[in-house]
C-alpha cells in the first residue's frame, strides 16, 4: 500500500481525507487506484494532476515507479513557465 497526501482542494474529493493509501507501483496505477476508489476525483484526474513523489513533480510519467515507503503528493496540476 501507497500513503498518497491529498492536497488542498482536491481532498473534496476523497471525502475530506488528507491521507489515503492504495495499492500501487507505478504513477498511473496508482491514478487508477484512486479513481477506482474515489469516482468524484476522476474529473479532476482526466483534467489532469500533478503528483510529487519523493520531491520531484511528474505529470505524465504513467511507468514511474513508485515504491511503498515513497512520499506521495497528489496536487492539482501546476501549471507555468
Amino acid at each position: 500500500m501507497v500513503k498518497v497526501r491529498v492536497w488542498g482542494s482536491l481532498a473534496a474529493a476523497t471525502e475530506d481525507r488528507t491521507e489515503v493509501e492504495v495499492d500501487a507501483t507505478t504513477l498511473r496505477e496508482l491514478l487508477d487506484a484512486l479513481a477506482a476508489r474515489y469516482p468524484a476525483l476522476r474529473p479532476q484526474l482526466d483534467r489532469g494532476v500533478s503528483v510529487a513523489i519523493d520531491g520531484k513533480v511528474y505529470n505524465d510519467s504513467w511507468f514511474q515507479p513508485i515504491r511503498e515507503d515513497s512520499e506521495v503528493v497528489l496536487l492539482a496540476r501546476l501549471k507555468g513557465g
